[in-house]
């Protein structure tokens, strides 16, 4: 049986997974991806293969680090935060350029790969934070092992609920003025976000 202090932090895990799923930068890659498509089942699934990545890297790294008692370095999680600006401007661009080409059955798109991709990248760019919340919650590598996890639950079920929230629009409209205007505002978000991260973390990277 699982203990009440044990019990407590995996529910912090799942409740701190959610919120992080719909952190901007979060969303803004997702929306890219979960956008290009009028299937409620693929939008869904966008969010789920990405919370897969996020989770898959966070138990990689996370867990390693806590058991060896290592901190990721200060320049290197900046970094890491850096490439995921340059992510969103590269998926901005490229949604743009293929806002003409709505995705309908999955021939011409790697769908859930690009959101396992995405995922794994935010998965390192949020494992230094990880690392360090999983160490003042967990008291042993088992423990940290089931909070990144349930963490990981956490971002799952959050992303799940956003991709299919932005995809019940489609259900209503057969339309596809809809769907081609969304992927070029989430694009066009996307860069100009990509574009701020990249200089609020390259600012704090080169002070």
């Amino acid at each position: 049986m699982i203990q009440g202090g044990l019990l407590s932090i995996l529910l912090l895990g799942f409740t701190l997974g959610i919120k992080h799923a719909t952190e901007p930068d979060h969303v803004i890659a997702v929306s890219t991806i979960a956008s290009r498509t009028k299937k409620l089942s693929r939008s869904s699934l966008a969010g789920v293969f990405w919370g897969l990545g996020h989770t898959a890297t966070l138990l990689l790294i996370g867990v390693t680090a806590v058991a060896l008692g290592r901190h990721i370095p200060e320049n290197v999680a900046t970094l890491l935060e850096f490439f995921v600006g340059v992510m969103l401007v590269y998926l901005g661009l490229n949604g743009v350029r293929k806002s003409r080409t709505v995705e309908e059955d999955g021939r011409h798109q790697h769908f859930h790969k690009k959101s396992f991709v995405i995922g794994v990248i935010h998965g390192l760019a949020g494992s230094a934070a990880m690392v360090l919340l999983t160490a003042t919650t967990a008291n042993t590598g088992s423990e940290a092992f089931q909070f990144i996890l349930i963490f990981g639950a956490g971002t799952v079920v959050g992303m799940l609920l956003f991709t299919t929230l932005l995809g019940l629009p489609f259900l209503i409209t057969s339309k596809k003025a809809i769907p081609i205007m969304l992927m070029r505002i989430t694009s066009v978000i996307s860069v100009l976000y990509g574009l701020y991260y990249m200089f609020q973390t390259g600012s704090g990277f080169f002070s």
